[in-house]
């Protein structure tokens, strides 16, 4: 699994606090030199990326909204890519220097250093994508997940494709946010198919993000009890989830990106987070003078989807691609969501 699965699942543990202390540093850790400092006299922006993009599609799609944006103003665009902590307050501190338009962050990591940043640069615009700071400014836009829509969507998948009738999730913690990944997916499926038995297990432990031998235990717990589809929502142990299941000839279903290439015949589709709708769409939000506001993206705002409702879906080696009357279903209830005619409970609403 994507390291930038396990940061988005920990996005909700930010207010519990990461701290980020900014740096004085002269240098970004890497300039992406393949997209840096092109196009006309526009306007200029700047993406900083918690790790290297290299074949991070969450990363990836970022890159593409930013190139995107540059496009539509024929302006310029940087991509700063980060290794570690150090580099990370190294490339904000050369965004900064720089002084672009907008300066784009994806990821909590950079919601402390950013919170400091605003308050020494007023004129400064910031927008940091699946993730937010804890006080508001002015000059601090954020957009965010609607996941638990599009979480539903697969369950509705997994109650339809059941055969035992039983439908389970693995997830990395017992907690209001985290249960966006887990109850959604229960719901979805009963929506379906009323009588489906559904459970979740925990990962939880010492590292609940990062223990793949923990999260197929889980998985195998559910799958010992009949349980046939499992909606895998373990961060890096996303892996040992797709293991299980693989073994016993159950399905899972991933998040964020296309995980079905890690184990075809396995993953049936995924819960895809459009970092490039995002990125876009909150660029032009902050250039149109609306900032230091929160705006959420979900199934409406094309911000949330699954593979199997994306261009493409027949060459992306998930099961649901064999299941085009599944998917017609699934799209129905999409139109539902959008339309407002069906409303699906999110977990971590206060």
């Amino acid at each position: 699994m994507h390291r930038r699965n396990r940061r988005s699942l920990q996005v909700a543990a930010l207010a519990a606090g990461t701290a980020l202390l900014a740096t004085a540093c002269n240098a970004a850790a890497k300039q992406d030199d393949t997209t840096a400092a092109t196009g006309g006299s526009g306007k200029s922006f700047t993406l900083v990326t918690p790790d290297a993009v290299g074949q991070n599609e969450f990363l990836k799609l970022a890159v593409s909204g930013i190139e995107s944006a540059a496009k539509r103003h024929d302006g310029t665009q940087k991509v700063y890519e980060s290794t570690d902590t150090a580099s990370q307050q190294q490339n904000v501190q050369a965004a900064v220097d720089a002084a672009p338009d907008v300066i784009v962050l994806v990821g909590f990591e950079f919601a402390d250093v950013v919170a400091q940043q605003a308050q020494k640069h007023p004129k400064q615009q910031f927008l940091i994508v699946d993730a937010c700071t804890t006080k508001t400014y002015d000059n601090v836009s954020c957009a965010v997940f609607r996941e638990h829509e599009g979480v539903y969507l697969a369950g509705a998948e997994a109650g339809l494709l059941s055969k035992s009738g039983k439908v389970g999730a693995v997830d990395v913690l017992d907690t209001p946010q985290f249960r966006r990944y887990s109850d959604p997916f229960a719901a979805g499926a009963k929506k379906v198919a009323a009588t489906t038995e559904t459970s979740t297990r925990f990962v939880g432990g010492q590292s609940p993000f990062d223990d793949s031998a923990r999260a197929k235990e889980q998985a195998n717990t559910l799958l010992s009890k009949g349980y046939d589809q499992i909606m895998a929502a373990a961060a890096a142990g996303n892996y040992g989830v797709f293991e299980a299941a693989e073994a016993k000839g159950a399905y899972a279903y991933g998040v964020d990106v296309n995980q079905c290439t890690s184990a075809p015949g396995t993953v049936v589709d995924n819960v895809i987070k459009r970092t490039d709708v995002a990125v876009e769409k909150g660029i032009e939000s902050v250039l149109a003078g609306t900032t230091g506001t929160t705006v959420s993206y979900g199934l409406k705002e094309g911000g949330i989807s699954l593979t199997g409702l994306e261009d493409g879906v027949d060459s992306s080696k998930c099961v649901i691609a064999d299941h085009k009357d599944v998917l017609a279903k699934v799209e129905a209830l999409r139109d539902q969501i959008v339309s407002g005619e069906l409303k699906v409970d999110d977990p971590a609403a206060s």
